[in-house]
């Protein structure tokens, strides 16, 4: 089954929704600040003048988050225009996501955004900022060609446009190559590995190709994505996540509560890359030139300290993973499971970080399309 069938954040403003349990993704904004406003500073400062200026957002989900990075875009924009003595030129911002996003959260916070930028810039001085929404998935063309000066992704692109096909004949035909598991560990055969390598690899060039069609010459783009550092693709920072909900799943299946065949036949459509893979696809593509890169250690429940302060670890953990995952286990397991699930996950997740602190690697790349 394809992402975009069954992907979307939880919807909302409740305790399992996204927007009560973004932390972890607003501190990854947070370390890529410096690259968007290093981008937005060359790109107006590289060539005549920008009248209007093409923008997407694209995996911009909902809640706080998604109106934070533009804030931020805009406030560079401001910023660079006003020290380059130069009128702020007209922003046309996308923001995108998979069809069934919660883009109502997003509409209705618009009001607030504009009227803080106004307060802060002044009428004349914020300029035209026209926001409008985009639906679809970014594996293929969104825009319009050579219409965009800027494209930002954030904790989206390690999301796959489905779980590698090869997986999903292998259990049709009976073979179970990654019994009792969702995702890469280290039990996982090497025809797990490579299934996934290459349909992150897929999925990744035919970004690539979309974006180069649809951003002008000079135009610049800021990705960030989960990844690793290491070129082993079972290391713990890339998967045990995943392995630790393997686990609570199993743990349910062993008590009659969840059949066997529906761990063994769903496999996650995600994939955390290593650096030299992202370059490796760039240089293949031929359209961008990599400027920057940059790897950052993020704790599981980073920023949930204080906003979670009665939870645990573990607990915040599970709800900062629920918030994202619950509506993909929903549609293949049930949505009967989903409380009990997470209760034993959460579980899991504090006994593993009463012994060591793993991390996520928070990747940061950024690209400029060559003439």
């Amino acid at each position: 089954m394809e992402t975009v069938e069954v992907l979307h954040m939880n919807k909302g403003a409740g305790e399992t929704s996204y927007a009560m349990n973004s932390a972890v993704q607003n501190k990854i904004i947070s370390v890529t600040t410096p690259a968007i406003k290093k981008a937005i500073v060359q790109i107006l400062c590289s060539s005549s003048p920008v009248i209007k200026m093409g923008i997407a957002d694209l995996g911009c989900s909902s809640g706080p988050n998604a109106l934070r990075v533009i804030s931020e875009i805009v406030d560079a924009v401001y910023a660079t225009s006003r020290v380059l003595d130069r009128p702020v030129p007209e922003m046309v911002v996308h923001l995108n996501d998979l069809f069934t996003n919660d883009f109502n959260n997003i509409f209705g916070s618009l009001p607030s955004f504009y009227k803080k930028q106004r307060q802060e810039k002044g009428i004349s001085g914020f300029g035209s900022c026209f926001i409008s929404a985009v639906p679809g998935s970014f594996y293929g063309r969104l825009f319009p060609s050579n219409s965009l000066h800027f494209v930002h992704s954030s904790s989206s692109l390690h999301w796959l446009s489905q779980a590698p096909i090869v997986l999903e004949d292998d259990w049709e035909r009976g073979e179970l190559m990654n019994k009792g598991k969702i995702y890469i560990s280290k039990s996982s055969p090497q025809r797990v590995l490579d299934a996934y390598s290459q349909q992150f690899q897929n999925d990744f060039s035919q970004f690539l190709e979309s974006r180069s069609q649809e951003l002008i010459s000079g135009g610049r783009m800021v990705l960030s994505l989960m990844g690793r550092i290491s070129k082993d693709p079972t290391i713990a920072h890339s998967c045990y996540q995943w392995e630790l909900l393997a686990h609570a799943l199993m743990s349910m299946v062993s008590e009659g509560l969840v059949e066997e065949e529906k761990v063994d036949s769903f496999d996650a459509p995600y994939y955390a890359p290593c650096l030299e893979e992202l370059k490796l696809e760039i240089e293949k593509e031929g359209s961008f030139m990599v400027v920057g890169h940059e790897a950052y250690e993020i704790d599981w429940d980073d920023g949930m300290e204080l906003q979670s302060c009665s939870l645990s670890s573990g607990e915040r953990v599970a709800r900062t993973i629920r918030a994202v995952v619950e509506s993909m286990l929903e549609s293949h397991f049930g949505s009967h499971i989903m409380d009990e699930l997470f209760r034993r996950y959460a579980q899991l997740v504090e006994d593993h970080l009463s012994k060591t602190r793993t991390k996520y690697i928070n990747l940061v790349i950024s690209l400029v399309k060559q003439d």
